[in-house]
């Protein structure tokens, strides 16, 4: 990803002068020293004719270490400045509904009518094999995967982690929660995960490939149920009817989803099944709230670098020199 240098606080560039500035409106830093006694004094004045005056000592000015220091200084406004390297603005998705899937794995789901990569393979694989990538493609949305045959179970809680959502679906296989289907109680079971969640918009996936045959949960007292508390629910049925080896039972389908205000499909085969989920992408597009994420590489830490390496360096060539000049004077003594 290409990336452009920027400065942060361009402003700090005004400061560069500001050691000038304090150079020459400051008054120069008097020092004592003490004063070299010199016999008959007035004598030698009186005789050259000139008068003793008071004088200052003027150390000579080193200019390499006035250099370093412009230098360290210049560095110093430079890290203050944050100078970063900025890459292409990215939007990042924020969540902004939760998307339930809930899919029967009853045993009637072993049935093997379906063609998966031209090969013979069950109603389950099937579903599997295009479900997989409807999850990739649902980022923006939490979703959650209820397995249900003759009782309903939680195979994964709402997340925004779609990657967890389908491997916990392509563990799943027939018979895990029974051997019937009971429509109604995976209904109920969806509720009760929307109600534990504080995002508003709720979205219900149901497949399945049976009529329901609980007792205790009727399908469209589920989906009343569902109404009142706002979840939409589409449905999906699986297999033909027509067929001698298919209970698929559409009517309570098709009121499931008029009752919600979802809809209904039919899924023949594996292509239909993905047809399917292209058109349910129209029907609930990803709605999410965009957030504009700059990836930044900070580089401050460069100049400050060379303004302590350069620091470092300074001390110890003024070190070295007091110390040449500590051994000149003890030879010298």
């Amino acid at each position: 990803m290409p990336e452009n240098f920027e400065i942060a606080n361009m402003w700090v560039f005004f400061l560069i002068p500001l050691p000038l500035i304090i150079y020459f409106l400051l008054p120069p830093v008097r020092q004592k020293s003490s004063a070299l006694i010199t016999p008959n004094l007035a004598k030698a004045a009186e005789y050259t004719g000139e008068k003793p005056r008071t004088s200052a000592l003027v150390k000579r000015k080193n200019a390499v270490l006035w250099l370093g220091l412009i230098l360290i200084w210049i560095f110093i406004i430079g890290a203050l400045s944050s100078p970063r390297l900025v890459a292409k603005p990215e939007m990042k998705v924020k969540t902004s509904r939760n998307f339930l899937i809930a899919a029967d794995i009853s045993f009637s789901m072993a049935e093997k009518d379906w063609l998966v990569n031209n090969k013979r393979s069950t109603r389950w694989e099937g579903v599997k094999s295009v479900m997989h990538e409807f999850i990739k493609k649902r980022e923006g949305d939490r979703m959650g995967l209820i397995l249900f045959g003759s009782n309903a179970y939680i195979q994964a809680p709402f997340t925004p982690d779609l990657e967890t959502v389908d491997v916990m679906l392509e563990e799943a296989d027939v018979g895990m929660a029974g051997q019937m289907t009971n429509i109604g109680k995976a209904i109920v079971k969806g509720i009760s995960m929307f109600e534990n969640d504080t995002i508003k918009t709720k979205v219900m996936l149901v497949l399945t490939d049976g009529v329901d045959g609980g007792s205790e949960i009727l399908p469209l007292d589920a989906a009343n149920l569902a109404k009142k508390d706002s979840v939409q629910i589409y449905t999906i049925g699986i297999g033909d009817p027509s067929s001698g080896n298919s209970d698929l039972d559409e009517r309570t389908l098709e009121e499931i989803a008029d009752m919600t205000g979802g809809q209904y499909f039919r899924a023949n085969d594996e292509n239909r099944l993905n047809e399917i989920y292209e058109e349910l992408d129209r029907l609930e597009p990803i709605e999410y709230e965009e957030e504009e994420f700059k990836p930044v590489t900070l580089l401050y830490h460069y100049p400050l670098g060379l303004a302590l390496a350069l620091s470092i360096f300074i001390l110890s060539i003024l070190n070295l020199n007091g110390l040449v000049r500590k051994l000149k004077t003890k030879s010298h003594d």
